[in-house]
């Protein structure tokens, strides 16, 4: 069972907001994929095809009717790519209402389809495109000792897919043929990869640009410090070397006595 709310939004304003779309829905055309005498109309309109095209932080009201026919049951059913979503009461019979507050990523692709509880072939679906540009914004510090590794990362979800993602260097493109960088892609971050730092080579501001066909260029940088490679003792191996020398010393010490003690009972 699937529940959709409304974030940051006290109940009355809900209900306003409900109402006025509800209102606005009965006076636009029908733009959907559909049969029967189930019909839903939506805001934003969608195409021919059934598909809406929104974005993340959006709102899609959509409104399910019953048109005509003679049927004994009027309560209508939504379901969100095949599970079904939770309707309040006096929201399913003969005309049902669903506001998706606000759109996220998830629901990129997600197919709404309303029917008629008591006969299934009386049906409507539409399908949500949802579009966005990669979340990067701002400056991160990272520090990292010389001849250790260094991994820094941007996000490059997007919808569409991005038509480029580049990494830069003091301003200068990074050159993967030298200076031990390495560029991974897994389609939602874009990392770059140093084995083993230098400062005079992997110290500096480093950039990482995404460009979208619909959004244009998004980017962020990192401030990279190199600090001097501090000498780590292995503490674990120091304490067991401790143990048996104070061991040994013990023993030793042991063994002083009873030489002393019997020499002293003669």
């Amino acid at each position: 069972m699937i529940t959709l709310t409304f974030s940051g939004l006290s109940k009355n304003a809900i209900k306003m907001k409900l109402l006025f779309s509800v209102v606005l829905l009965l006076l636009l055309p029908n733009r959907t994929s559909q049969t029967s005498d189930v019909k839903i109309v939506a805001i934003p309109l969608p195409s021919t095809e059934g598909v809406i095209q929104t974005e993340v932080k959006k709102i899609v009201s959509l409104l399910c009717t019953l048109e005509s026919g003679a049927h004994d049951n009027k309560e209508l059913v939504w379901l969100r790519n095949g599970a079904m979503v939770n309707l309040m009461d006096g929201n399913k019979e003969n005309r049902s209402s669903v506001c998706i507050s606000p759109v996220i990523y998830e629901d990129e692709g997600a197919t709404f389809t309303c029917h008629l509880k008591s006969n299934t072939s009386h049906t409507a679906s539409v399908t949500l495109n949802v579009t966005y540009h990669p979340d990067l914004t701002g400056s991160e510090e990272v520090t990292v000792e010389e001849e250790e590794s260094l991994v820094v990362q941007c996000n490059m979800r997007a919808n569409p897919a991005l038509t480029s993602v580049s990494w830069k260097l003091n301003g200068s493109l990074v050159d993967l043929s030298k200076g031990g960088f390495m560029v991974t892609n897994d389609g939602i971050n874009s990392k770059l990869h140093v084995g083993k730092v230098e400062r005079s080579l992997h110290e500096g501001l480093y950039q990482c640009t995404t460009t979208s066909p619909m959004y244009g260029e998004h980017s962020k940088t990192f401030q990279v410090t190199v600090t001097e490679k501090t000498i780590k003792f292995p503490l674990m191996p120091m304490i067991a070397g401790l143990v048996v020398v104070g061991a040994t010393g013990l023993l030793a010490i042991v063994s002083r006595w009873k030489k002393i003690t019997r020499c002293c009972n003669k």
